[in-house]
């Protein structure tokens, strides 16, 4: 069954940031020494809250300035003593800077991600060329409010060659008084000279207590034990979490493994069945779902015989993937891994059939586990 996903806010309207003390630590400690770094590199999963820390930061470095002098401190006749320091990024919702980054308009932030097509109302696959090349010279203008001036790409692996070329003209010259926060899904797309010339901030998945507690605090109509097994799937991300339950993820999840359960000879009319399920009208993210969800169990498989166990499946789940990996050669089940990882990844580029490509990665399955 599918929830309507209220979601946080956007990254840019959300004061709360869960799990990622000491991320926010060291980014205070930056500022606090007076020589914070002129780019940010922010990386780790999709959906654990790197754009929220980076706008959040972005908000505090607008609010607060250029942070403590150096040679700040009590004066030689016992002059009062400086504002205290900031233990913390956060910044109330109902500050007026907050205000203005979360309705888009302050005037020193900017903000750039991939757009969205007018004629299909879907986001672009990149980040053009066009979509940054403001950023230098914006960057380099007085800022409109006396403090930083600060730009923040979400997310910068998603940028096109050329996009990222002018990124990094702008990194090898930063303007004086300017930030550039970099958040990444996947830093090794980008180019080295990029990562080189920002500091790295590497972000971990969250527990999955916490997952599964801002599914709740998100989904108040989700049970205890549905937000446990979303936030075990998503495995750190709380947007995936919130994803799959807006998906209808729990279940697509448990039709699959019943499905695998049947091994080695599938139940045909559950997987026909499961086919029609995934490829009716609207159902675009349904069989994006069951994709995902389908190599993310293979993947597991082949961890749970590689490392004779996974505490982080289920009773019954580990049970069946003793039976596969015990009846079958490790480096089959990786072949059927690259197969089905493959066939999926054509499904739109070649504009393929998506029951029978359905059918057919789970006969993979079959054929492999008769072996």
């Amino acid at each position: 069954m599918k929830n309507e996903v209220l979601g946080p806010p956007e990254p840019r309207a959300n004061p709360d940031l869960v799990g990622h003390e000491a991320a926010e630590r060291t980014l205070l400690e930056s500022w606090n020494s007076g020589r914070l770094a002129h780019s940010w590199l922010i990386s780790g999963p999709r959906g654990i809250g790197k754009a929220t820390l980076a706008y959040r930061f972005a908000c505090f470095l607008l609010v607060h300035g250029a942070g403590p002098r150096a040679d700040e401190g009590p004066g030689l006749f016992g002059e009062a003593l400086p504002p205290a320091r900031p233990d913390s990024l956060y910044v109330a919702p109902e500050n007026p800077v907050f205000q203005r980054i979360a309705g888009r308009g302050h005037g020193d932030l900017i903000s750039v991600e991939r757009r969205v097509d007018e004629k299909t109302g879907k986001r672009k696959t990149e980040i053009i060329i066009d979509d940054v090349r403001g950023i230098g010279a914006s960057m380099s203008m007085t800022s409109a409010e006396g403090g930083w001036r600060i730009a923040v790409i979400d997310a910068a692996d998603e940028m096109n060659r050329n996009a990222a070329n002018a990124v990094l003209k702008v990194l090898e010259e930063p303007p004086k008084g300017a930030i550039l926060l970099l958040v990444s899904h996947n830093p090794g797309r980008l180019l080295p000279t990029i990562r080189s010339r920002c500091r790295n901030l590497v972000l971990r998945p969250l527990e999955d207590a916490t997952v599964a507690d801002l599914v709740r605090r998100y989904l108040p109509n989700v049970g205890v034990e549905d937000a446990t097994e979303l936030a075990r799937l998503s495995e750190g991300s709380v947007g995936r979490a919130l994803g799959l339950s807006g998906e209808g993820g729990l279940d697509l999840y448990h039709e699959v493994t019943g499905l695998l359960e049947t091994l080695p000879r599938l139940d045909v009319e559950r997987l026909h069945a499961l086919g029609d399920k995934v490829v009716r009208a609207g159902a675009d993210d349904s069989f994006r779902t069951l994709s995902d969800l389908l190599l993310w169990w293979l993947g597991k498989l082949i961890l749970f015989g590689a490392k004779g166990g996974d505490r982080t499946v289920s009773e019954g789940e580990q049970v069946l993937m003793r039976r596969l990996t015990e009846s079958v050669a490790l480096d089959r089940w990786l072949e059927v891994w690259e197969k089905i990882n493959h066939l999926l990844s054509r499904v739109d580029a070649v504009n393929l059939d998506r029951k029978q490509v359905v059918l057919n990665a789970f006969l993979a399955l079959e054929s492999a586990s008769r072996r």
